[in-house]
């Protein structure tokens, strides 16, 4: 165990999140995300934890990406479903803590979604039983001053 790092992070789930590069994305995805099938480079599980928890102990270690214009992206409510407001204001709280106000939040259809999840340099799949609770984080430039 690290001083100052989740110990919900798992040393396989740090080392991806350190591999990553500035553009990369990293899906936090529900426990109902087909993330294994839509892992084309790596997948970790998380279970036991829920999304807002993973995402409280990823950005203290991750810059978002301040060169996109919306560098966290969820998914969009298939049509007859309806999205828990809760969801999304929790994510938004926990970016706000991390200093994160100023980045933007988009919905991406679901379909759209997997699509680029797809692409994703990491899945991560949490045990998070809300209905579309998939987060997607694009990585950002580290500050020289760190």
């Amino acid at each position: 165990m690290l001083k100052g790092i989740s110990p919900i992070l798992s040393p396989e789930l740090l080392a991806a999140l350190c591999a990553m590069g500035h553009g990369d994305e990293v899906v936090l995805a529900d426990g109902h995300f087909p993330g294994e099938m839509f892992a084309s480079r790596r997948f970790v599980r998380a279970d036991g934890v829920d999304v807002p928890r993973l995402l409280d102990a990823i950005l203290p270690l991750f810059e978002l990406d301040a060169y996109v214009d919306a560098p966290m992206t969820t998914m969009e409510a298939v049509a007859g479903d309806a999205l828990d407001p809760a969801v999304e204001g929790a994510y938004r709280a926990v970016a706000d803590r991390h200093g994160n106000a100023w980045a933007k939040m988009a919905r991406l259809e679901r379909f759209a979604f997997y699509e680029r999840a797809k692409g994703a340099f990491l899945i991560i799949q949490s045990g998070d039983t809300a209905k579309y609770a998939n987060l997607m984080l694009r990585k950002g430039v580290t500050p020289a001053s760190r």
